[in-house]
């Protein structure tokens, strides 16, 4: 998608990426873009080996950029077809058509100044003056890392030592690429913050501490002078709590709270022809809708608990049965909808009425055996969403309507 009146930024040498940050699709990527990208896709470039962004997603950027706080990504792209690291300046633009767009732009390879080996190369610790005191006695985790000296740490505060876990003399003989997860991918990453003039919001990392385990870190890192030495500060914040919230936020949002399958929403994002996360137009894939036959009459004899008892379980016996790329979504109330990718209607065909006699045998304490109606049909070629569920439902709406416990085609 090319929104008209961009053109004008083909013209430029620096790279410039139009985002949405809803979708976080490409709306527009002028030709310097393109040539970078090559065939890699927004997330590739955003989560590649040699990438370092402060957000998971781009619209919890969106805020910050109202804000004008300064934002940069290091994402992972390829010259001369080899992997290296690009920085990206963040800003926030809205225009008429499209609405809020986040733009991306290359900042220009800059040589690094200053940060040549240090003069002695054997960085001494100061007990006395301001910046002494500040880094002893800062709260937060605080590094000293010398780039040219391939990241070796030189300095540790007190509040670093006790959050890695190591002696002073075991911190300033590691690397930072022996503490980072992204290994010795962070020094090009490294190499383009130490670029950079400072005062951007922090990048998120994960870093191994000495017992073995990882925390999530957020680090702000930049050149500093001390003492006639060009090194480099980091500061850590250590974010694995906000994180595991997160994520929780995030399953929550794409999963039913019952039974943990799939929502409705997630279903929709898979089959969403506008989003990079969908399945190929010419997928062959089949649908299953399943329905839970005289349900409400459970519930009204036995009870919401033994209700939910029974979701539950068929819920189970539809992820047990179908296969490992299918998706198994709860759509609401007593429906199930079973996506197939690359599923012939006889294989789908197949699949209901295994699932069907499977589901007739599910012994449940102080319930009587269920059976479920199912109805099938296959994604026919420009076909969109909507027509094929309605389908779908048709075909389950026949199988009710002719006794239950069947598998009917559309």
């Amino acid at each position: 998608m090319s929104p008209s009146g961009f053109d004008a930024l083909d013209m430029l040498r620096t790279p410039v990426w139009l985002v949405s940050p809803v979708t976080e699709d490409v709306l527009f990527a002028n030709t310097a873009a393109k040539m970078l990208m090559q065939n890699a896709t927004l997330d590739v470039m955003r989560k590649g080996v040699c990438s370092a962004h402060a957000q998971a997603t781009l619209a919890m950027y969106v805020p910050d950029l109202k804000a004008r706080q300064e934002i940069v990504e290091v994402w992972s792209v390829r010259v001369d077809d080899q992997p290296t690291s690009l920085t990206c300046h963040l800003s926030l633009a809205v225009f008429d058509t499209i609405g809020e767009v986040i733009v991306f732009e290359g900042v220009a390879r800059q040589p690094v100044t200053g940060l040549k080996a240090t003069r002695s190369g054997t960085y001494q610790r100061k007990k006395q003056g301001f910046y002494a005191r500040f880094f002893q006695t800062n709260s937060a985790p605080m590094l000293l890392i010398d780039p040219a000296r391939d990241g070796l740490i030189v300095d540790a505060n007190l509040a670093a030592l006790n959050f890695y876990g190591y002696s002073h003399e075991e911190m300033c003989s590691k690397h930072t690429w022996e503490i980072n997860t992204l290994g010795r991918n962070i020094m090009p990453v490294m190499m383009e913050i130490a670029r950079l003039p400072g005062g951007h919001k922090p990048l998120n990392f994960i870093h191994r501490l000495a017992d073995g385990t990882t925390r999530h870190v957020q680090t702000y890192a930049g050149p500093i002078e001390i003492y006639g030495d060009k090194l480099m500060l980091c500061i850590i914040h250590d974010i694995t709590e906000q994180k595991r919230l997160e994520q929780e936020l995030e399953h929550a949002a794409l999963r039913d709270s019952l039974t943990g399958l799939l929502n409705r929403r997630q279903f929709y994002h898979l089959t969403d022809q506008t989003s990079p996360n969908h399945l190929p137009a010419q997928q062959e894939f089949s649908l299953l809708l399943v329905d839970t036959d005289h349900f409400k009459r459970i519930n009204d004899l036995f009870g919401h608990q033994k209700g939910d008892e029974l979701l539950i379980a068929l819920a189970r016996m539809l992820e047990s049965g179908s296969r490992k790329d299918d998706y198994v979504f709860r759509w609401g109330g007593e429906e199930f909808v079973l996506l197939l990718p690359r599923t012939s209607m006889d294989a789908a065909m197949q699949i209901a009425e295994t699932l069907r006699t499977a589901i007739a045998r599910i012994a449940i304490p102080g319930l009587p055996r269920f059976t479920v109606s199912i109805g099938v049909a296959r994604h026919n070629p420009d076909e969109s969403i909507d027509d094929l569920f309605k389908r779908v439902d048709d075909a389950l709406y026949r199988a009710k309507n002719d006794g239950r416990n069947k598998v009917l085609a559309a």
